[in-house]
Parts: structure tokens; C-alpha cells; sequence
């Protein structure tokens, strides 16, 4: 099988830089052949001699209705290369190529998004459709041109609460220090016998326990919640969760993770304070292991007067 890396990102976003650098890795290249196609032209361009030498084939496509099945059957008979990146146009459907597809001999490895940090939180107010898009199928997510005052954990909370899958990488500015502390202090006590979770800090519990789940597994933890039942909730489980909102809005989701236990009198939208424990179980929406709660206790809560959390 011949791995297949799909970069996303939008003009300038950093997208050529990153796939030139990653070329320019021998642990990457291992000096194997490559196939870059290249959807988008920014301002930096590709040394075509310079990937020559790198074993680096480069096909560009201009229009998106030419990125179909019989191009890329093309591309394998060809080239024969032994990985492929695209390099994707920001402003085409990666859902369509995704439901598309690709040749039996290429394999989806990787997608990764590149992301332009200081512009990031305006993509997300006027371009959010796009922005979602990009970011939900996403397993990496670069944010360049970090520096000292980029709010990493505001940035992190915003795709996490679109991808809670996807990891985030910040990458430092030029003549900036990358290593720069962003850690918050838990509002709440992590050794306390059941950790009891501030209602208006819901959004900080949810998002720690996704990037620091063994911190979290076996421990008990006390919250207020509304019931989620749907049609694609496994029977004997529910979910406790909160609407948050990161921003505006037009962000406001419902994020929980589920609860495995008997909460057959509580319905859908009722309100309840829930004692469970914390543990990590394999699940497909994962892809792998992920957070679940074990029900301890269950009794119904009024709902609050703001019954939307803050992620930030």
C-alpha cells in the first residue's frame, strides 16, 4: 500500500513550507520516491530541481472537478511513487474528496491541517463553514507563527470542541521561543475522593480530560448535566453533558462523553447531578480509546439559570 498524507489549510496558511520542510527530512523520505499534487499556488513555490533530487514528482491541478477518480488512477499507473502528498486547495470540498475517495493502492495515513495562528480566530468568525470543514477531519493541527501572546489553550478549546480527536502542535514565530508555559490551574481538586466540578467550569473539565485522560481514569467525579438519549446512544448508557459555547453563538455545541449505567427515568434535556468514574474504553467515534463514565450515582438538578458553559 503506498500511504497517503492529505495537508489542508487555507492561502498562506503555511502549507507549501510545511510539505518542503517534510521532504527535506531524510528520517521522513528515507529516501523513498514521492508524489506532491499540488492544488493551490501561494507565494512560496517548490524548487523543482531541489525536489528532483529528493526523488520528489510534483503534478499540479488547477480546477477542482479534475480532481477525479480517473486523474488519480493516472497519477498511480505513472509515477509509482512509493508515498503521496496533496496539497489541497483551501478553498474546495474536502468532504467531496473524502466520499470520493481514493485508489485501492493509496492509503489515507494522515490528514493534517496547517493553520495561520494570528489569523485563525477571524477565519473562524467570517469563514465557519470552511473552518468546521477542515478541522473535523483533521488528526493534526499546526498553528504557525506562535508567539508569546498567541492564547494557545483559546485556540486549542476551539478545535477541540470541533475534533476532540485532533492533536494541536503550535509552532513558534520567527525569532520567537517556542517553549512558553500556557497551563492552566485546574479549578477544582484532582485528589479529592470524588472531584466535584464548578458548574461554570464544566468546559475546563471536559477538554482536560480529553488531552489528559490517564490523569483522570479511575477517579471519581461529581457534575451537573443534562441527559442526551439519541438514536445511535447504545442502550443501558446516556450522556451527561453541557451546551458550551467557545466564543459566539454560532459555536455553542453539546459536548459529553458517555456514561455507561441504568438512568432509565431521566429522558432527554432533563437535568441531573451525576457521580461517575472516569474510564477509558475503545469506541469507533474515537477511533481508539477515548473517556467514558462508569454511573456511581444519579439524582435529578434544576436547571441553571445560564445553562451554557464557557470554554474559555
Amino acid at each position: 500500500m503506498t500511504p497517503l498524507f492529505l495537508i489542508l489549510g487555507f492561502l498562506d496558511a503555511g502549507k507549501t513550507t510545511f510539505i518542503r520542510d517534510t521532504l527535506m527530512d531524510d528520517d521522513f523520505t528515507e529516501g523513498k520516491s514521492t508524489l506532491l499534487i499540488v492544488c493551490e499556488e501561494g507565494e512560496i513555490e517548490y524548487d523543482v530541481e531541489e525536489m528532483k533530487n529528493r526523488k520528489v514528482s510534483i503534478v499540479h491541478v488547477e480546477n477542482e472537478e479534475d480532481f477525479r477518480p480517473s486523474f488519480m488512477m493516472d497519477c498511480v499507473k505513472t509515477y509509482k511513487a512509493d508515498r503521496v502528498m496533496i496539497e489541497w486547495n483551501g478553498t474546495w470540498s474536502v468532504s467531496r474528496i473524502l466520499q470520493q475517495g481514493f485508489p485501492r493502492r493509496w492509503e489515507l495515513s494522515q490528514i493534517i491541517t496547517i493553520v495561520d495562528a494570528p489569523t485563525f480566530e477571524t477565519y473562524m468568525a467570517n469563514m465557519r463553514q470552511m473552518m468546521n470543514e477542515v478541522i473535523q477531519f483533521s488528526e493534526l493541527v499546526i498553528f504557525n507563527k506562535c508567539n508569546a501572546s498567541t492564547k494557545r489553550n483559546t485556540l486549542r478549546k476551539l478545535v477541540r470542541t470541533l475534533n476532540r480527536r485532533a492533536q494541536c502542535v503550535f509552532e513558534a514565530a520567527e525569532g520567537e521561543e517556542s517553549g512558553y508555559d500556557d497551563e492552566i490551574e485546574l479549578p477544582y481538586d484532582m485528589n479529592a475522593d470524588v472531584i466535584e466540578i464548578p458548574d461554570d467550569d464544566y468546559g475546563i473539565f471536559y477538554l482536560d480530560v480529553l488531552d489528559n485522560l490517564s490523569d483522570y481514569v479511575g477517579k471519581k467525579v461529581k457534575f451537573l448535566a443534562m441527559v442526551y438519549r439519541g438514536k445511535e446512544t447504545p442502550k443501558g448508557t446516556f450522556v451527561p453533558g453541557r451546551f458550551a459555547m467557545t466564543c459566539c453563538a454560532a459555536d455553542i455545541a453539546f459536548i459529553g462523553f458517555l456514561c455507561y449505567g441504568d438512568a432509565v427515568a431521566y429522558k432527554t434535556r432533563d437535568w441531573v447531578k451525576v457521580t461517575c468514574e472516569v474510564q477509558s474504553k475503545y469506541l469507533k467515534e474515537y477511533e481508539g480509546e477515548g473517556p467514558v463514565y462508569k454511573l456511581i450515582e444519579v439524582e435529578p438538578a434544576k436547571k441553571p439559570e445560564d445553562h451554557v458553559v464557557m470554554m474559555n
